[in-house]
């Protein structure tokens, strides 16, 4: 597997959960959104800090910093999801349009950006890039931190919030 596949399998696994978060209601709409919300925060996290700064390279600024911005976008509608609640008023209204823009910011990198990395990196570094953004997810902070969408940022900040993230979560589990 390189580095694109696993882009791509994620990409379709948060297409998969935002629908059914979108279909459905109460624990099933619930359950769906606790993972659609985890998987985006541990991805957005290691795309800025293994993906973007190559793609930076390849395509240069103005893309990227594009593509950062709609992360940062993206990241304050999941916080404000989060605090509405799934079964919360406004939660669908919102989510309605959290979706179209996850789904285009989704589209863009797929078409602008993972094609130049395909042709800009090696199969080795394409590969290599699995190993790093494995790791970068797996201390990646699991709620959204709006304003973190550089390397250094996810860096300095990023451990903290992982584990404030993660005791959060073994609480929250605990109570369940």
């Amino acid at each position: 597997m390189n580095v694109i596949d696993l882009l791509l399998e994620q990409h379709e696994e948060i297409r998969r959960l935002a629908s059914i978060v979108e279909e459905n209601t109460g624990q099933v709409r619930k359950d769906a959104f606790d993972r659609l919300r985890h998987l985006l925060a541990v991805h957005e996290t290691a795309e800025e800090e293994i993906v973007h700064p190559f793609a930076r390279r390849a395509l240069g600024n103005k893309v990227i910093d594009g593509r950062l911005d709609e992360e940062n976008q993206a990241k304050l509608m999941l916080q404000e999801l989060e605090k509405i609640g799934p079964d919360g008023p406004g939660f669908s209204a919102l989510f309605n349009e959290f979706h179209k823009d996850l789904d285009t910011h989704a589209m863009k990198e797929e078409r602008d950006e993972f094609p130049r990395i395909a042709k800009e990196a090696t199969p080795e570094q394409l590969r290599g890039m699995v190993t790093a953004f494995r790791a970068a997810e797996a201390v990646a902070p699991t709620h959204p931190h709006p304003g973190t969408e550089s390397v250094a940022k996810n860096l300095t900040a990023g451990p903290i919030a992982a584990v404030v993230d993660r005791a959060r979560d073994a609480i929250h589990k605990s109570r369940n």
